[in-house]
């Protein structure tokens, strides 16, 4: 039995990372050792001094996910931070009706090809991996690099709802990196006001202080269908979180 009834699911990114390749790892006077041994892992590295960025080895990250979906699916949705946030995004992206055409039509410009690990052969036609998730959530996420190569991820604009949680003195994914990917969302004004979550934090998940985390569980319970008819609307502080 699973608290709540929910079952997650915590995969871990294929891409070792070296210490000069993590944010901010050497504010904390880290030793030779901890850097020739760092537990850092990513879904892809990003290459490049400046926009636009290429991210490499981003087919082993897509593979790693597909793997889990497959083996552990279906889920509801997708949750992620920093990097993973991004990933949440694109993996939101992918699974949606459509996509695959958008991605065909970047292609033809240049554009990279749809991962063929979210592709599955039925036999009689190609058909994507998952059904489309219900819900993603970002925390300090961000918008994939302005390289043409990834714009078909964003073109059209995400239609999956999406939360995004923004650290406002957050030093290592700058505000306008978070709204890119909030801009690549389709929804309303009013949605987006709801959906944009900003904290008196830096770079880390707000998790300890209910307002946030009944922000989070508020979101996730309108996506996979509200509360039961009738039942009363708890308060945060009455929640009772599995996390």
């Amino acid at each position: 039995m699973y608290p709540g009834g929910v079952q997650l699911s915590y995969p871990t990114a294929p891409i070792h990372l070296p210490a000069p390749d993590i944010p901010g790892f050497d504010v904390d006077g880290a030793s030779a050792t901890d850097k020739d041994d760092t537990d850092a892992w990513a879904w892809w590295r990003r290459k490049g001094d400046r926009e636009p960025y290429r991210y490499e080895g981003m087919e082993l990250g897509f593979e790693k996910i597909a793997q889990i979906l497959r083996e552990q699916g279906p889920f509801d949705g997708v949750v992620g931070f920093s990097q993973g946030a991004a990933a949440s995004g694109m993996v939101a992206s992918l699974l949606e009706p459509g996509r695959r055409e958008a991605f065909e039509k970047a292609q033809s410009k240049g554009g990279m090809r749809y991962p063929e690990s979210f592709e599955e052969d039925t036999g009689y036609v190609t058909d994507v991996i998952h059904p489309p998730m219900k819900f993603a959530v970002s925390y300090s996420g961000f918008g994939a690099s302005t390289n043409p190569l990834y714009q078909a991820f964003y073109e059209p604009k995400i239609a999956t709802p999406m939360l995004h949680f923004i650290g406002s003195v957050d030093t290592v994914v700058e505000e306008a990196r978070s709204l890119r990917l909030v801009d690549a969302c389709a929804c309303s004004k009013e949605e987006r006001e709801r959906r944009v979550v900003y904290h008196p934090g830096g770079h880390f998940l707000p998790s300890s202080q209910k307002q946030y985390v009944a922000a989070l569980v508020g979101f996730i319970r309108e996506a996979v269908g509200g509360n039961e008819a009738g039942k009363k609307e708890e308060k945060a502080e009455d929640m009772d979180m599995p996390f």
